[in-house]
């Protein structure tokens, strides 16, 4: 199973670090960087600001090693960490990500 798993940091810089980490790992085949504006709450107080989200495609089976490694690389006490599953899309586009992900590297 493909899944899209996505988080978000305050800067450009650590994006590009968990990013790059990720694919090094061949924990995630690629990942998408890109600027959004968050609203939400944060202890007790309604926050706003510039955030970086990432999208990482990775598989089912890669998703509990690509979870720890954000962990371990993440600036935020409690980061957003969620996945989407694929449910259709381009046959050759999903079997890259499945052939590029290597959670046992």
């Amino acid at each position: 199973m493909t899944l899209a798993v996505c988080t978000t940091t305050e800067t450009r810089e650590d994006a590009q670090k968990i990013a790059r980490a990720c694919v090094a790992a061949r924990l995630a085949a690629c990942v998408h960087i890109e600027e959004i504006a968050s609203i939400y709450v944060w202890q007790g107080d309604v926050q706003e600001g510039r955030e970086f989200r990432l999208t990482m495609k990775t598989t089912a089976e890669a998703y509990p090693a690509l979870e720890t490694l954000i962990r371990q690389l993440h600036a935020y006490d409690l980061p957003a960490i969620y996945a989407f599953e694929v449910v259709t899309g381009s046959a050759g586009y999903l079997d890259w990500v499945r052939g590029e992900v290597d959670p046992k590297t």
